[in-house]
C-alpha cells in the first residue's frame, strides 16, 4: 500500500514537471524565423509592388525566404553571371585579361555607366570592361563582353554551377533578335523578363559560391568578391547596414529595383537577394521607394539572422 502511494506520488511529480515544461515552452517567444517573417511581412504590408526575398547566414546556415523560388527579372544583377563566365573563359585560356575590344559609336547604348562618353575607336582591355560592368554597372561594357563571350556561354556557366533558373537572355537595349540573344532569350516563356531571369535563392546562391571560392576557382572567386566590394551604388543593401562591409550588385528598371550581395556582419556573413517589382512610380533617384524598402529589409534580415541573436 505504501509502495503504491510512492509510485503515485512519483507519477504526479513527473506529470507536474511535464505540465510546467509545456507552460514554459508556450510562454517562449515565437521561433526566430517566425519573428523574421513577421517583421518582413509587416515592413511590406501595403507596399505597392511585389517583393521577393532570400537571405542566408553563411556561417550558421540559417535561411529565410519569401517567394524565394519564384522567377524574377534580374535587371543588372545578371552582370554577376556575365562576370563569372568571363572569369571562366580566362581560366580556361580562351582569352586574356589584356585582350582588347574596340568601342565603336554604333555600340553605344543609354543607361548606366561611363563608356557613352568615350571616343569612337577606343580600345579597352577585358579586365577594364569587367570592372566597369560591375563597379559602375556600365551597360556598354556588358554588351561588349557579351559580344565576345555570348549569353549562351553565360548560361552554360550557370548550368555548371547548378543554377538552372538563372539565364542571361539578351544584350542590353538589344532591339533586334538577329544577334545578341541567347537561346533561352528566344523562348516565348522568357520574353517578359528582359535582360535576364533568376530566382532570389539562385542569385543569392551564386554570390554565396563566389564567397566560398566555388566559382571558377578560389583565386577567381576572391577577385570577383573584391570587385563587388568596389561597386558604387549604395542605395539598397549597403544603405541598410551602415559601416558594415558589403559586396553586392544592384539592378534597376523603370518599375523594378533589385540587389544581391553579402553583408559582413559581426553575427555572420549574410547573403541577401531582394527584388521589388511593379513599382508604380518612375523614379531614378537613390530614394526610389524600392531602394528604401530594400535597405529596410536588409536591416531586418541582418539583425534577425545574426548568430548573436
Amino acid at each position: 500500500m505504501f509502495r503504491n502511494c510512492g509510485i503515485c506520488l512519483g507519477m504526479r511529480r513527473v506529470l507536474a514537471l511535464a505540465a510546467l515544461s509545456a507552460v514554459l515552452l508556450n510562454a517562449q517567444p515565437a521561433p526566430r524565423l517566425e519573428q523574421i517573417d513577421h517583421s518582413i511581412r509587416s515592413a511590406i504590408a501595403g507596399f505597392q509592388g511585389t517583393v521577393s526575398v532570400f537571405a542566408k547566414n553563411l556561417d550558421s546556415g540559417e535561411t529565410y525566404g519569401l517567394r524565394e523560388n519564384e522567377r524574377v527579372r534580374t535587371a543588372s544583377t545578371i552582370k554577376l553571371a556575365v562576370m563569372a563566365a568571363v572569369f571562366e573563359s580566362i581560366a580556361r585560356g580562351q582569352a586574356k585579361w589584356t585582350d582588347q575590344i574596340v568601342l565603336h559609336d554604333a555600340d553605344k547604348v543609354e543607361g548606366t555607366g561611363v563608356l557613352l562618353e568615350f571616343s569612337d575607336g577606343v580600345r579597352l582591355p577585358l579586365q577594364d570592361l569587367v570592372h566597369l560592368m560591375i563597379v559602375v554597372s556600365d551597360n556598354m561594357a556588358t554588351n561588349l563582353l557579351l559580344d565576345r563571350f555570348t549569353a549562351d556561354a553565360v548560361n552554360a556557366e550557370m548550368d555548371s554551377l547548378g543554377l538552372k533558373q538563372t539565364r542571361c537572355l539578351r544584350k542590353i537595349m538589344q532591339g533586334s533578335k538577329a544577334s545578341g540573344w541567347s537561346r533561352a532569350g528566344l523562348l516565348e516563356e522568357n520574353q517578359r523578363f528582359g535582360l535576364g531571369v533568376t530566382t532570389p535563392k539562385e542569385i543569392a546562391t551564386l554570390i554565396e559560391k563566389m564567397e566560398e571560392g566555388q566559382v571558377v576557382n578560389a583565386a577567381a572567386s576572391r577577385e570577383m568578391i573584391a570587385i563587388l566590394k568596389r561597386q558604387q551604388d549604395v542605395s539598397g543593401i549597403a544603405r541598410g547596414v551602415g559601416e558594415l562591409p558589403v559586396a553586392d550588385k544592384t539592378g534597376a528598371l523603370d518599375h523594378l529595383r533589385s540587389d544581391v550581395g553579402i553583408v559582413y556582419s559581426p553575427g555572420g556573413r549574410i547573403a541577401i537577394a531582394i527584388t521589388v517589382d511593379g513599382l508604380p512610380k518612375l523614379d531614378y533617384t537613390p530614394d526610389n521607394a524600392g531602394c528604401i524598402l530594400i535597405s529596410e529589409l536588409t536591416h531586418l534580415l541582418v539583425d534577425g539572422l545574426s548568430k548573436s541573436h
